[in-house]
Formats: C-alpha cells, structure tokens, sequence
C-alpha cells in the first residue's frame, strides 16, 4: 500500500492531507497549539484515529503516540552520526534514514521490512511517499513520518 503525504501550503499550523495510489484521502493530519509539535490523524470519515505529540523536555527528540486516544509508546531519536536513527518503543521497529535525510526503511524486530519512506524534492511543501508492506502498518508507519517530519522542523530543516 502507498501513501502520498502531502503538507499543505497555506496552513497557520502543521496540516497535511494523506492520499492513497489513486489520490482519494485517506488521513488528514491537524496541528494544534501547543509546546511543541501535536499533530491529530483523522480518518476519510473525520474521525480521530491517533495524534503525535512531541515531548519537548527530552535530551534527543521524543514523540508520544497515541492510537485512538490510547497510548502506544514512544519514538525516540538516538545518538548517531550521519545517519539518523529512531526507535519506537512499542512495537520494537527500528527507523534508519539515509544521510541526507529524504529516504527512511522502517524495520521490525526480526529484521523484515515494514515499510519504505522518500521524501519527494521539487515540491514547494514536504512531500514523502510511503510504501508500506501491510495495510495494517499504514497508521503507524504514517505516526512516523509525522515524528520525523517534525523532528526535522524543530531543527529547522
């Protein structure tokens, strides 16, 4: 299953619409006022489905996830070099980027590929294609991209 992610460009807060392969919404994703970054998934249907709430508090970058209202763990950024690293503490993936930070490879804990991200260049709002194995995987694999995506606008990336 594929995913396009799309930020939108005229947007007071972080806001990105979610299409499937052939460009129907499937998510659309609202940022909310707050310390640091909080960011509300919503299905095709508007209803709230999960939310990526960064802890700003932390010595590397830490975001809480929460499915449906209920917390899954964390993603954390670890110490690397090169090239970035993050961890979700819930489910036991691993997420490896490459050095310029535009493709990801999302892991399980027994090495499988869950899913594939690329950052799309030439676009005027951040846009990433998500290519993930499983259809069940589509809503955390999505979580991730948020984290990462606003992990990197922290820094101001």
């Amino acid at each position: 299953m594929k995913l396009l992610f799309r930020q939108r460009l005229f947007s007071w807060f972080d806001s990105y619409d979610i299409y499937n392969e052939t460009e129907e919404p499937v998510f659309t994703v609202k940022g909310q006022l707050s310390w640091g970054h909080c960011l509300h998934i919503l299905d095709q249907n508007g209803l709230h489905v999960g939310t990526v709430r960064e802890r700003v508090m932390s010595l590397l970058p830490r975001f809480e996830l929460y499915e449906a209202g209920d917390y899954l763990g964390s993603f954390r950024k670890e110490l690397t070099f090169l090239r970035p690293r993050f961890e979700l503490d819930f489910n036991g993936w691993t997420v490896q980027g490459e050095v310029f930070e535009w493709d990801y490879r999302i892991w399980d804990r027994d090495g499988r590929q869950v899913a594939t991200v690329s950052k799309e260049l030439f676009h005027l709002t951040d846009t990433y294609i998500i290519d993930v194995a499983d259809p069940d995987d589509a809503l955390h694999a999505l979580m991730v991209v948020l984290a990462i995506d606003a992990e990197k606008c922290s820094r101001g990336d």
